[in-house]
């Protein structure tokens, strides 16, 4: 499971918690202005917007699980089973499959009202990558410095969804998400005041409990709410350091530890990484399990116009900073 979020200072960010039980080896992965992409249904693009984000390289073809590309776009496809429903070719429409669906977006678009665009056109067939790697059950969050959209492919068709809070996390379908906030109107960052009896003297004894009732458990439904309260209370400096150190621990907040949701065989799903994206600089920041230390790749850093793929390995082992 997984949890996405934006966030605005003087800079605009976008980032997600990755939860699984299982890791691809994935790498921050570069994928530069001249590297072709080939798509199985419609025309290669070999020559695209250059974009950076976390991805597993598979037979030379970068698997993003989120990026960003240097226009300023962002995108993440999130864990969707039972909902996802990719459909057969279709002759009228852009046949992408899921595991494209990120590259082609990326490459062509520079804000999200181009991807609506492209989005009108567009299939999400059931094409598997290989026996190896089948289709994946996902759905996306898509934002740059202005709004994000939800983009799900169910049973009645392709869904595009405005998304005002401008967080993603999984089951069930983004319009319930959004209805269900109803639930947690009442939810405040004030001191709460006596409605419950004006015949009782009731009062506050403890701080923050305005927020009485913010799930704390680690389902999507309830990650879903907790990250959007604190992502839309949130408050921090525009300095770059705060912005993204402010990110982090919105993301925090829905973090999954090693031993709270067991899968079965010994094994739990952990936040295998968080990452942070800044938009205007084009600047991947992460963080993995065993390494709170946030380390950054620069994608301006790179040769954009090179035409082959720049992947750096995670720093997984905890860096810690001896002061004696």
């Amino acid at each position: 499971m997984c949890t996405a979020i934006t966030y605005h200072t003087k800079n605009h960010y976008f980032g997600r918690n990755l939860d699984l039980e299982y890791s691809y080896q994935e790498t921050v992965t570069i994928t530069p202005r001249n590297y072709p992409f080939p798509f199985r249904q419609v025309d290669e693009i070999d020559t695209h917007y250059a974009m950076i984000g976390m991805a597993y390289v598979a037979n030379q073809y970068p698997l993003y699980y989120d990026a960003i590309n240097e226009k300023g776009l962002g995108m993440a496809g999130l864990n969707f089973p039972g909902n996802a429903d990719y459909k057969e070719l279709d002759a009228t429409k852009q046949n992408i499959a899921p595991f494209e669906f990120i590259p082609y977006i990326l490459s062509q678009c520079a804000t999200v009202e181009e991807a609506k665009k492209l989005l009108a056109n567009v299939n999400l067939a059931k094409i598997n990558f290989s026996e190896e790697l089948p289709v994946s059950p996902l759905h996306w969050i898509i934002a740059d410095k202005n709004s994000a959209i939800t983009v799900e492919s169910v049973k009645e068709g392709l869904k595009i969804y405005e998304n005002p809070v401008g967080v993603l996390t999984n089951n069930p379908t983004f319009d319930m998400h959004l209805f269900n906030l109803n639930n947690y109107m009442h939810l405040s960052v004030e001191q709460p005041s006596n409605t419950f009896s004006k015949d009782l003297q009731l009062e506050p004894y403890s701080r923050g409990m305005g927020a009485l009732g913010l799930p704390g458990d680690l389902s999507s439904v309830s990650r879903f709410v907790k990250a959007t309260f604190t992502k839309m209370n949130a408050k921090s400096d525009d300095t770059e350091s705060a912005s993204i150190s402010q990110f982090f621990h919105i993301l925090g907040s829905v973090y999954q530890q090693r031993g709270c949701v067991h899968m079965g065989e010994g094994k739990y799903e952990i936040t295998i990484y968080s990452s942070c994206c800044n938009l205007e600089k084009g600047i991947y920041y992460y963080t993995t399990y065993e390494n709170s230390q946030i380390t950054a790749v620069d994608l301006y850093k790179e040769d954009l116009d090179a035409k082959d793929l720049i992947s750096y390995e995670l720093i997984k082992g905890q860096q810690i900073c001896m002061q004696n």
